[in-house]
């Protein structure tokens, strides 16, 4: 078991190849989580398959799960354009950054 306060949580988005579609969502290890997405034949009907949303994009750190799902939800209530400019501020040329996870 891990002492309280050296968890790592991720706050992330997800988009398409076409970059038409955001998803919001948290974990506790990112690469395993962007793998299930990639990999999700078990769960035909999950948002990310249904839609190709399997490349990162962004994503935040948070030591704190509280904070983290926060986070998540304060995002997921945005409207598309200030994803978008979250993205871009992060991500500036919305590069795929699953690699470097």
């Amino acid at each position: 078991m891990k002492t309280i306060g050296t968890h790592n949580y991720y706050v992330y988005i997800l988009t398409n190849l076409h970059k038409t579609v955001l998803y919001t969502g948290v974990t506790n290890d990112l690469k395993v989580r962007l793998y299930h997405h990639i990999n999700s034949d078990l769960i035909n009907n999950s948002f990310t398959k249904r839609y190709n949303c399997f490349y990162l994009v962004f994503y935040e750190t948070y030591s704190d799960i509280n904070l983290a799902i926060s986070r998540e939800k304060q995002i997921k209530g945005w409207n598309r354009n200030k994803k978008v400019e979250l993205t871009s501020n992060f991500n500036p040329t919305w590069k795929f950054l699953n690699d470097e996870i």
